[in-house]
């Protein structure tokens, strides 16, 4: 695919502006804003956050947005990737993204799991982050359902030249990355490349620990290129094209992990009197996760599953156009994604050697089309869209066979299955006085169950949850109301108030305990639960957000807090969830920065995040304590080039619970972690 992309867009690049006589200058970006948007609850994260981040991490630069969070609270480095989804608003349950994750308005949750691969994204690389909470499906696409996260690439006005970090920190970490960038011609080509690598820390808490527990290295990169060429004066075309690697070990013996992704994309940016944006993308992942069983006095470990090869690709395409009618504003558009993928797995080991083989997979496919129009009238504006999706799943099978002999132990072909969704949504801004504006909207959104929840069974420690071909699409209604205050140039308020209803929600939902043999996963020990993935009836979750920043000379403050309640409401076999909270949800969490930064670069900054009390499983029997952490970062100019760099993830040392398995053995998410480098910009 790169071998198409990027030689076709280069050879765009030279004289491209100078063939129609006029010089044009690129953006590198897609088209802005839509002013229905100041309806939404938005949220932004500026460049000046993403190059100071005290772990250089997407995920934890997210943490900023109040409300957001992971299946776990560990990062990339130690977490295995399978519980990287993303959600806001309490609205999780499982590791599956309810928040669609965009990069220059590619989708970009893995095409199999429906988790996202964080190493593959550094923050350096990007412009600015831009997070709808809430807001449904509408324009952005099926997925939804929390919110939208969309990453933009920094433009040439960002990358100019080159430039370079490398910083050592604690148990033997590196973390460097080099970017140039350079217009050609009238148009402009950038390149990024990041590496990471650490000797990690011991998951398990201290004091819990045995013989086989052991640090969980990490060695991770990533490399990106992106050109950008003019076509005409107001018609650009973008390709980026982007690979990346991530290795990882969880602790013991037989817990090594292994991605790789790359993905391409072209798109077409017009400017002129009918704007109108054209993309299309094809993504390719791999997957490979080995799974231990270690026995109660944590002495020895065996190998219980071997996930050798998951390969996936995800493809799809994207048009809108932005006509405009006196006061009318108006985004038409359709989109269209296709997911395929399988799982390869060797399990039920016996005296070390696999005795069983498993094949699981399928296809997804969704295709939609969205109207939606927005009125600026005075200090009102009026928005409104509708949106209709049709879905497919396809191909859906479980085989099973004992390797021996090759019989077959599960043959099962699933029926292929489609159906239509529409969503809608609406909402309003009055801009009441000059700094205030009030809000409202609601909305309707939906997702459609990941291959990996419709087929892959698992297993974590002694615990097993067996797939449901059978799990129908989730779908949110939701409503919300807020001000936003911006009593001068340098202050800002933000508030919300919302309710969502998300109904079929996918649910890890337990249904017995070990020892015993289950259906769709086997035995599981004593000691281990047994659950599937089910519809449940509801997740209702209500709450307050608010975020706030203050400027004052050369300092920044900067501050956010959520309040979630969110509550399961379930029947049948799924009645013992009813009435509980979800897994690992928290109903507070709080952040909070300070920064200073001088005219010559020089920066000082401190940061805190608290996350309240929350539950491992969703019968609420195992406590996740509440966790405070304190990052710092420091850059001081050496010269006008250079600048010493040093940064502090988790500062006070705080055990943060990361997850308790069914034996109650504690994870720990990342200790103090200390980085000293250098900045050079050329």
């Amino acid at each position: 695919m790169a071998r198409f992309f990027l030689p076709a867009t280069l050879l765009l690049l030279p004289g491209a502006a100078s063939a129609q006589g006029q010089e044009v200058v690129v953006t590198g970006h897609g088209l802005g804003a839509a002013p229905g948007d100041a309806a939404y609850d938005i949220s932004e994260i500026g460049r000046d956050r993403l190059e100071h981040s005290a772990s250089n991490r997407l995920e934890d630069v997210l943490r900023a947005i109040p409300g957001f969070q992971q299946f776990r609270r560990s990062d990339a480095r130690s977490a295995n990737p399978t519980s990287q989804g993303a959600t806001l608003r309490a609205l999780g349950g499982n590791a599956s993204s309810r928040v669609l994750l965009l990069l220059d308005r590619v989708p970009q949750t893995d095409p199999f799991g429906g988790w996202i691969s964080w190493p593959a994204y550094d923050p350096r690389r990007l412009e600015r982050i831009r997070v709808t909470r809430g807001g449904g499906t509408g324009v952005h696409g099926p997925g939804a359902l929390a919110g939208t996260i969309e990453l933009e690439s920094a433009g040439p006005e960002r990358l100019d030249g080159p430039t370079a970090g490398l910083a050592y920190g604690s148990r033997d970490g590196i973390d460097a990355h080099a970017g140039y960038g350079a217009r050609l011609g009238g148009g402009f080509l950038g390149l990024s490349a990041s590496y990471a690598r650490g000797d990690g820390f011991i998951p398990v808490v201290a004091r819990q620990r045995g013989p086989v527990d052991r640090p969980s290295p990490y060695e991770q990169a990533s490399l990106a290129v992106r050109a950008v060429a003019p076509l005409t004066g107001t018609i650009e075309l973008q390709a980026n094209v982007s690979a990346f690697v991530d290795e990882r070990e969880r602790g013991t013996a037989f817990s090594a992990i292994e991605t790789r992704g790359a993905d391409a994309s072209l798109r077409l940016v017009g400017r002129g009197r009918l704007p109108f944006s054209a993309l299309a993308y094809v993504q390719v992942r791999d997957f490979a996760n080995a799974f231990a069983a270690v026995n109660a006095g944590r002495t020895t470990v065996n190998q219980t599953l071997d996930q050798n090869n998951v390969p996936s690709t995800g493809r799809g395409a994207r048009f809108e156009l932005r006509p405009r009618l006196g006061l009318l504003s108006l985004r038409l558009g359709a989109d269209w994604r296709d997911t395929e993928g399988r799982t390869q797995e060797l399990f039920q080991f016996v005296a070390g050697a696999p005795t069983r083989g498993r094949v699981a997979g399928g296809r997804t496919s969704t295709i939609g089309a969205f109207a939606e129009a927005s009125l600026e009238q005075g200090p009102l504006t009026l928005t409104g869209g509708i949106r209709l999706d049709r879905w497919r799943i396809t191909n859906g099978s479980l085989r099973e066979r004992i390797l021996a002999t090759q019989a077959p132990l599960t043959d099962s072909a699933f029926p292929d299955r489609s159906g239509w969704e529409p969503t809608a949504r609406a909402g309003l801004a009055l801009s009441v006085a000059a700094p205030l504006t009030l809000r409202a909207a609601a909305y309707l959104g939906w997702r459609l169950p990941t291959l990996n929840e419709l087929y892959r069974p698992f297993r974590v420690g002694a615990d097993a949850t067996a797939a449901n071909a059978a799990l129908s699409p989730e779908r949110l209604e939701g409503i919300e109301a807020g001000l936003d205050l911006r009593p001068a140039r340098w202050a800002r308020i933000g508030m919300t108030v919302f309710a969502n209803r998300l109904t079929d929600a996918i649910a890890n939902v337990t249904l017995g305990q070990g020892p015993g043999a289950f259906p769709g996963v086997g035995f599981v020990a004593a000691g281990g639960a047994f659950r599937q993935r089910q519809n449940v009836d509801a997740i209702e979750s209500r709450g307050i957000e608010v975020d706030a920043a203050l400027s004052f000379g050369r300092f920044r403050l900067a501050a956010g807090y959520s309040f979630a309640d969110a509550e399961v409401t379930a029947a049948g076999i799924a009645a013992p969830l009813d009435g509980r909270r979800p897994a690992q949800t928290p109903r507070h969490s709080l952040t909070a920065s300070l920064a200073w930064q001088n005219a010559r670069g020089a920066l000082a900054s401190i940061g805190l995040r608290y996350v309240s009390t929350q539950y491992e499983d969703d019968l609420g029997s195992q406590r996740i304590p509440d966790a405070l952490t304190v990052d710092a970062v420091a850059v001081l100019p050496l010269t006008r080039r250079l600048a010493l760099e040093a940064r502090a993830e988790n500062l006070t040392d705080e055990e943060v619970v990361a997850g308790i398995s069914g034996a109650g053995i504690v994870e720990r998410a990342t200790p103090r972690t200390l980085w000293l480098g250098l900045r050079w910009r050329g």
